[in-house]
């Protein structure tokens, strides 16, 4: 434990040792295997949980119907990615972010392994624990990343290009592990094999920790008895909150006072996300004492959540509707034998790993000439348009029983993956450069609400597919992702670029 979690002895300690990972710090090593092995577990179980739960109960599954599970699915992504604040909040104030990450993995083990267990009690709680686990590591090991290039600049822009490289790396392996287990063996046997794949990444990342030096150590400020005891108790507070709210909504659902559905809290999750990101931009942009040009960032990275909310609330359908369009409506033979409809949840992160280091020279030969943030953001929301056009063009052949070939979908992920790499490693990077300093990790964790919010509209949409015929529901998405990055590009840019000043 000491090797990865100890604290410095000084702050002047540099963020890492001498030394470089093809000519990048060594602590990256660490960092990208560590964010691989955790993402082989989060989609290796994602490519088989809607599958899942909508398969009969006689081959294993849970036998619910697509707009329930499809909800499930949305409001366990979503939280996931909500849970990236109070992560980041915890790691600021109370653990450091090299503690938090190691602490957020073994609990994530632990989720996937409950999840092993056949039951629905399992099921559920393995969920809760994996959602808890990923708010404490994912938006610390990001930050982490920034913290290695204190010099900021394009070679930070590729190096969380190469990181992002291991995020897909285990995201291409998770789905074909655990997919050909869980759908071809046992379902559970899929959730288990992916708390195996993050207890390898626990082990290289405790081995690792010598090459990240003070990166991700809690800083000085946080380490005063004054402010462990400030942060305590805003810890309690938050979870004393937490727990009478729980309690008092249960309290008026027993007594007939209100009526919970599911898709009643997807909706009432989705305006709360959206609430609180405005409340909290605000409360740090107007009364944390930012000088001007900190606040006119604030006002980007809010642009940058709505974008990242649009954006991923078309691309995360690849883990309901479209997954359910492959295992349905997609010729998957192969001489004989059928592929599980979970692989072809890998494409994307083939496409990822082939293209990540062609946009990273680019991003750096361009050098100053490369696009601005928000125009970036932009080609990524109209590329994501263009994939779901392919989508609403090859549903207009499934009629009457017809299999269409799985090309579609190849060429939809590509697409949206060339829509990708525009939008989220630059948007991860942006949000280490833009943010006030003592706020990186919980605006880190304000990203990953955008992130949150669209998992949560994905699986919402996503529950049409049994009543809205598939070109209108995929047609409907790309109008609407292509439309909201082409006002983007054609009238948010220029002043955009002009808050985030010196920032590219």
């Amino acid at each position: 434990m000491a090797r990865a979690t100890a604290e410095p002895e000084t702050d002047r300690q540099p963020a890492a040792p001498a030394g470089e990972w093809f000519g990048h710090p060594r602590g990256l090593s660490t960092l990208f295997f560590t964010e691989l092995w955790e993402r082989f577990s989060y989609y290796g179980m994602r490519a088989i949980l809607v599958l899942f739960m909508t398969h009969a109960v006689a081959t294993g599954g849970m036998g619910l119907t697509d707009s329930i599970a499809t909800g499930i699915y949305g409001l366990y992504t979503a939280a996931v990615y909500l849970s990236a604040l109070p992560g980041g909040w915890m790691a600021d104030r109370l653990l450091g972010q090299r503690r938090a990450v190691f602490i957020g993995g073994a609990i994530i083990a632990a989720g996937h392994f409950t999840m092993g267990v056949p039951s629905i009690a399992t099921f559920y709680t393995g969920l809760a624990l994996i959602v808890i686990g990923t708010g404490l590591l994912k938006p610390n090991v990001s930050a982490m990343v920034g913290e290695l290039y204190p010099e900021g600049g394009a070679r930070r822009d590729a190096g969380f290009s190469i990181y992002y490289m291991g995020i897909n790396t285990g995201a291409f392996f998770g789905p074909l592990v655990c997919g050909y287990l869980g759908e071809n063996v046992d379902w559970h046997l899929g959730f288990s094999a992916a708390g195996v794949g993050m207890v390898l990444g626990l082990v290289q990342y405790w081995w690792g920790g010598r090459h990240l030096g003070a990166a991700g150590q809690l800083h000085a400020e946080a380490r005063s008895p004054g402010a462990r005891a400030r942060a305590g108790r805003g810890l309690a507070l938050g979870l004393g909150g937490a727990a009478g709210l729980a309690l008092v909504l249960a309290g008026l659902q027993s007594t007939g006072a209100i009526r919970v559905t599911l898709l009643g809290v997807v909706d009432a999750t989705g305006y709360f996300i959206v609430a609180l990101a405005a409340v909290y931009l605000g409360y740090v942009a107007f009364f944390c004492r930012l000088t001007p040009a900190e606040r006119g960032r604030v006002g980007v990275i809010a642009v940058c959540f709505m974008a990242s909310a649009v954006f991923w609330s078309g691309f995360e359908q690849a883990g309901s509707s479209m997954n359910l369009f492959a295992e349905r409506l997609t010729d998957r033979g192969v001489l004989g034998w059928e592929m599980p409809a979970s692989w072809l949840q890998s494409v994307n992160a083939l496409f990822i790993i082939l293209l990540a280091p062609v946009f990273s020279a680019v991003w750096l030969y361009l050098g100053s000439r490369s696009p601005s943030i928000p125009v970036k953001f932009a080609y990524g929301l109209v590329q994501l348009g263009l994939g779901f056009l392919v989508m609403a063009w090859a549903s207009m052949y499934t009629g009457n029983g017809n299999l269409v070939n799985p090309s579609w979908l190849v060429v939809t992920y590509f697409l949206h993956t060339t829509g990708e790499l525009c939008l989220s490693p630059v948007g991860l990077s942006s949000i280490t450069k833009l943010s006030p300093p003592r706020f990186v990790g919980q605006m880190m964790g304000i990203w990953f609400m955008g992130s949150a919010l669209g998992n949560l509209i994905a699986g919402r949409v996503a529950g049409f597919i049994e009543t809205l015929p598939l070109p209108q529901l995929f047609g409907s998405v790309a109008l609407f992702a292509g439309g909201f990055g082409l006002l983007l590009l054609l009238f948010a840019a220029r002043p955009i670029r002009t808050m985030a000043g010196d920032v590219r």
